[in-house]
Formats: C-alpha cells, structure tokens, sequence
C-alpha cells in the first residue's frame, strides 16, 4: 500500500436523515479508533494462572474525533444544533485505500477555542451508537 494522505481521511454527515452525507467542515486532523473491552474470564485452573479472555464478549467502540475550522455556516449549524438536541445521526467515515465505516454516533464533546490574531477553530469527538457497517473500497 502506498503512502496516504491525511487530509483524505473524511467525515461526513447525514443530517437530514436522507441518505445524503456532506462532508463535515474542514477538518485539519483526524483520528479513528476501534476498541473491545476484554472480559476475562481467569481461574484458579488456568495453565500457570495466566489470563484467559474470552472470546467475542467485549462491548465493541469506534472513537472518531477532529480539529478544524468550520467552512460555511450550514456545516457549523448541523454539527452544533446536532450537539445541543443530543440526537444520534448517522455518519460516514472514509478512509483512503481502506473503506468507509458507517453508523450511528453521537458527538460527546465539541470545543472550540479561538486565537485574537486567528481563526476559531473547533474539536469534535464522536462515540458511536450502535452496530457499525464497513464497506471496502
């Protein structure tokens, strides 16, 4: 696999419940993380009393989160007024050269911090909600 760009790296928005995604202000740094919690399942019987996990049990997570500027104000609006009504809307992440994960997430902190001599800008993190869909490019 070639070297990928980090501004390929999209998230995107259903905010209209249509199916239709826009792409969601101009995000300047990403991050995607998937995790299981292990459940373990150790006994005094285990081989040498090593840990045992068991299988397929944890509670799954996808943590999406990003820094940037909004771009129009339609794109700072649904992030913000999706915040404040606490609704779970579909998302679309899309990694280059890998696929796009899609699913219910709700945004469980939005910052935003400005500069006197510079832009606002703003920090977004999403928690998602519900089983997850991957669609390989």
């Amino acid at each position: 696999m070639a070297v990928q760009r980090g501004k390929d790296l999209l998230l995107k928005l259903d905010d209209t419940g249509t199916g239709v995604y826009v792409t969601v202000a101009g995000l300047r740094t990403r991050r995607l993380a998937f995790s299981e919690e292990a459940v373990d399942v150790t006994t005094t019987e285990s081989a040498d009393r090593w840990r045992e996990l068991l299988s397929g049990a944890g509670v799954r997570r996808a943590h999406v989160s990003g820094s940037g500027v909004f771009r129009d104000a339609a794109s700072d609006a649904a992030v913000r007024s999706t915040f404040f009504a606490g609704a779970l809307k579909t998302w679309q992440i899309a990694l280059p050269d890998f696929g796009v994960i899609q699913g219910a997430f709700l945004i469980a902190a939005l910052e935003f911090t400005g500069a006197h001599d510079g832009e606002l800008t703003f920090d977004l993190t999403l928690e998602s909600a519900g089983a997850l869909t991957f669609t390989a490019i």
